[in-house]
């Protein structure tokens, strides 16, 4: 319906852009997890472009997008959503991320909530891991460069999915972790330090967007107890559990779906 793909300036460089819809409807931007493409949400682009502008991006540094020299942090990644929504000429968007993507929802509805209509903040935490490990993972890939990539992609379907659901539905893993496979060392090691610098539990209770939380019951990554976590901090904000584990939207596009079409419709 419609679909675009464009180049989008942002800060040092461009984003690889995908909008589809139609023109004068509210716009809904969708932001990827760590080492996945806006590919992966192209069953939600389907659908809500029905009756929304989808704009979905490569973060910086995966896919087609502009990869820079690390650390990256969120000032920057929010600040290239920014950039995006002015660049489309959006004055304000309901903002859809998964896992990372989450994180950068959280970083605008604290810092730029001028620019949000609604926020879904979708299999994430206000603090993701430790900066320990994710400097280590930063440090492990920068030394061994696409034979780390490959050895995440190997280990992915572990963290991303149920073991039902990689036997159930191999075709959706594999194009998973080609992916993962493909994204460039710099860029996810970079990704990877802004995590590691990554906390919001002290000044999300600021945000006064209407917000809502998904959460993987099964997610061993961002667990239902960070998703409740969120959900008391922010005045308002509903939680939604998805029978999934950490990529929920492939997992159960069905229950994520509609969970996001519930939010937005209120």
């Amino acid at each position: 319906m419609n679909k675009q793909e464009r180049w989008v300036d942002v800060q040092g460089g461009r984003l690889r852009v995908c909008v589809q819809g139609p023109e004068g409807a509210p716009a809904l931007v969708f932001s990827n997890s760590l080492g996945t493409t806006l590919e992966m949400w192209d069953a939600q682009a389907a659908r809500f472009a029905q009756d929304f502008r989808v704009v979905r991006y490569d973060t910086r540094g995966h896919g087609a997008s502009v990869v820079t020299p690390g650390p990256y942090t969120f000032e920057l990644l929010g600040g290239d959503v920014v950039a995006l929504l002015d660049a489309l000429r959006i004055e304000r968007a309901h903002f859809c991320g998964i896992s990372m993507g989450g994180f950068t929802g959280l970083w605008l509805g604290v810092h730029q909530p001028q620019r949000l209509l609604s926020l879904a903040v979708c299999n994430s935490a206000a603090k993701i891991g430790t900066a320990e490990g994710w400097q280590a993972r930063a440090a492990l890939v920068r030394e061994k460069g696409r034979d780390a990539m490959a050895e995440l992609a190997a280990s992915s379907p572990a963290r991303w999915f149920t073991p039902a659901f990689c036997a159930a539905e191999p075709d959706v893993v594999l194009r998973a972790q080609s992916w993962i496979a493909g994204i460039s060392p710099e860029g996810y090691a970079a990704c990877c330090e802004a995590l590691a610098l990554a906390d919001l539990r002290s000044q999300m209770g600021g945000i006064d967007v209407p917000t809502l939380i998904v959460a993987g019951s099964a997610d061993p990554v961002t667990t239902v107890a960070d998703g409740r976590f969120m959900q008391a901090a922010i005045a308002g904000a509903r939680l939604a559990e998805v029978p999934a584990s950490h990529l929920s939207n492939l997992e159960a596009p069905q229950a994520f779906d509609e969970a996001l079409a519930q939010f937005l419709r209120g």
